[in-house]
């Protein structure tokens, strides 16, 4: 295990794959940790320096009280890339992750190559949407979360035939830091790129599981209209957390990507 401090928090992060390849940083969603790009993330080691760290208030990295923004997440990479001496990186987010991807593209052009956005948007969800889901953690704690994220997190189909699994990733929904979890809460709430993503200059590549409901297809269809040049691609049999359900096909999208932009 390895930890940084980025300034207001220390981070939990890993690094694979050799220093003088392009570095490759994933970014996870709400409620989850590193661990979700588990069957990705070995598959890149060869061809990239592979970066996965737990966002703030989630994994093992610490939690400073609420409420954050898109602004403090992209920071928290921003100092962590900066720590281990990597200057420029492609950046690969899911959901909230994809947000702060695109914080990062927009605050910090010239240290994002490219970017992955994975099952999220422009905008996610409303202002409404967000109060209500802060007002039921903050009554109820996040064990009335955890059935209902699996619902979206994974396909009817993976959570019956996954069971055990599915149960154990119930497990990391609990196992996120209360303040953590609201102050991720607060970022989504108060983050909308609708006007700034045409500003959004790198290569970039939507993807998005065919039965996400968390954040639909149309969402990221949307999303890379506002892109300029953007591409998008729907992952088959997935939900929202395609990293999880369908990571072989993730990564030969992504990689198909990487080719026709020269990143490998």
């Amino acid at each position: 295990m390895a930890f940084l401090n980025v300034g207001d928090c220390v981070l939990h992060y890993l690094a694979e794959g050799s220093a003088d390849k392009p570095a490759l940083v994933f970014s996870n969603s709400l409620g989850s940790d590193l661990r979700i790009w588990d069957a990705m993330a070995p598959q890149f080691a060869k061809d990239f320096r592979v970066i996965r760290y737990d966002q703030r208030g989630h994994g093992l990295s610490e939690a400073p009280p609420p409420p954050y923004s898109a602004g403090d997440l992209a920071r928290d990479v921003m100092d962590l890339l900066g720590r281990l001496g990597i200057k420029e990186a492609v950046v690969c987010g899911l959901s909230v992750g994809g947000v702060i991807a695109q914080q990062l593209a927009i605050a910090y052009p010239d240290r994002v190559r490219a970017l992955i956005l994975c099952d999220t948007g422009a905008r996610i969800g409303t202002v409404a949407s967000w109060e209500e889901r802060i007002a039921t953690v903050t009554a109820h704690g996040l064990g009335v979360l955890a059935a209902p994220s699996m619902e979206r997190w994974f396909t009817a189909d993976s959570r019956r035939r996954c069971n055990d699994e599915v149960r154990g990733y119930a497990n990391m929904v609990l196992r996120t830091s209360v303040d953590g979890y609201l102050g991720t809460c607060c970022a989504l709430r108060d983050a909308d790129f609708t006007q700034d993503a045409i500003r959004i200059s790198q290569p970039t590549l939507v993807l998005c599981g065919e039965q996400d409901v968390a954040t639909p297809p149309e969402l990221g269809k949307e999303l890379a209209r506002l892109i300029p040049r953007a591409q998008f691609a729907l992952i088959q049999q997935a939900a929202h957390l395609i990293c999880i359900e369908q990571p072989d096909a993730v990564v030969d999208r992504m990689m198909q990507f990487f080719r026709e932009v020269h990143i490998v």
